[in-house]
């Protein structure tokens, strides 16, 4: 099958491990994935057991459901509790958990919360429920964006007055810069998101290597694709020389989408936001602006900002892994309280949670 076997060539895989062990140095390099599905599929295939011990490959913010706020959970929870109200969400979100709840245990108790595929279903839930007050839980990184403005933009073409969205938009450069600054990290390289680079290209990338010697390289997600971004840096930081290069040059551009990027100018404002875990980013978030006001669930329901809840689930280290300051099995629950079936953070419960990823396949 084009494009898979290729890019699982046990030759070519063999050639590119063989040309990393040539170049990586003896001391440790710490390289962070910015994307769960990076983090997914290093497990899958096993990569860490290609590669030297000198490297180590961090987990680090890349699965938007893990880095919703508690609050924002409890927020979805208090609307949910509303007379009259549809919420409706991406699975994943159903079973992060609050501070006391989850949407889950609400549907359970028999409000309405609903599961989507699409955000235009959400239109066709509004119109088929105009005595409904229809709130859909916008969640996601500049990949979701889109789709999501675009909806915005059906509900008010169509008039609707029943639909609203509860925003948890993020933008991967801002969470980076929070992560390159941070000292404890000691971070060498970022393996960038190749989803979130489709949309907003290479160029937003440009200050790391610039202002924080750190290197970066956008790469796809097939094994070849994360060797060869592994390669990359590692040669960058040998001639100590870096910069953001692109190897995932089938998908991603310098520029990226330029359609995209206009629709979420056009309904969304950049504002500080957020992160389960980091707490609260300067310029990181996405919300809705102010001719589209009437489609935000904050403003219609009257609901009060909150400062970021930094306070850990119980024992739970998700916060830490989602910094790249722990690992997965270093928290205390991992596999023992904490499974896929029986998850207690976030970072276990999606499927582009480190913690969900490290257990599956380790």
């Amino acid at each position: 099958m084009k494009y898979i076997d290729e890019f699982r060539n046990k030759n070519l895989i063999k050639k590119t491990v063989d040309e990393i062990i040539d170049i990586a140095p003896k001391d440790n390099i710490r390289i962070m994935e910015v994307c769960g599905t990076h983090t997914q599929n290093f497990c899958r295939f096993a990569l860490g057991n290609l590669l030297p011990s000198s490297i180590r490959f961090i987990a680090g913010p890349g699965c938007p459901v893990c880095v919703s706020d508690q609050n924002y959970i409890d927020k979805a929870i208090a609307l949910a509790k509303l007379k009259d109200t549809i919420i409706l969400s991406f699975g994943d979100m159903l079973r992060v958990p609050g501070n006391a709840s989850s949407l889950e245990k609400q549907r359970a108790q028999g409000r309405d919360v609903r599961i989507l595929y699409s955000c235009w279903d959400a239109i066709k839930i509004a119109q088929a429920n105009p005595k409904k007050k229809v709130i859909f839980l916008a969640v996601g990184f500049e990949t979701t964006a889109p789709t999501i403005a675009l909806t915005i933009l059906a509900g008010k073409k169509e008039n609707l007055q029943n639909l609203y969205f509860l925003s948890s938009l993020k933008l991967i450069p801002a969470a980076m810069r929070y992560l390159a600054e941070d000292k404890k990290l000691k971070l060498n390289a970022f393996l960038c998101p190749g989803h979130v680079s489709s949309v907003i290209g290479t160029k937003p990338y440009e200050f790391i290597p610039r202002s924080y010697k750190i290197s970066c390289c956008v790469a796809g997600f097939e094994p070849l694709d994360i060797l060869e971004g592994i390669y990359l840096v590692l040669r960058q930081i040998r001639l100590k020389k870096p910069a953001v290069v692109n190897q995932y040059t089938r998908a991603v551009t310098k520029d990226g989408n330029p359609k995209a990027r206009k629709i979420i100018s056009q309904v969304f404002k950049i504002e500080d936001a957020c992160w389960r875990g980091l707490g609260k980013i300067p310029q990181s978030g996405l919300n809705l602006k102010e001719a589209f006001i009437k489609f935000n669930a904050e403003e219609a329901f009257k609901i009060k900002p909150v400062a970021c809840d930094l306070r850990p689930l119980t024992r739970c280290r998700c916060g830490d892994i989602l910094k790249g300051l722990i690992s997965p099995q270093d928290c205390p629950l991992f596999a023992r309280l904490c499974r896929p079936d029986t998850p207690v953070g976030p970072c276990m419960v999606s499927s582009e949670g480190a913690c969900n990823a490290y257990y599956r396949y380790r």
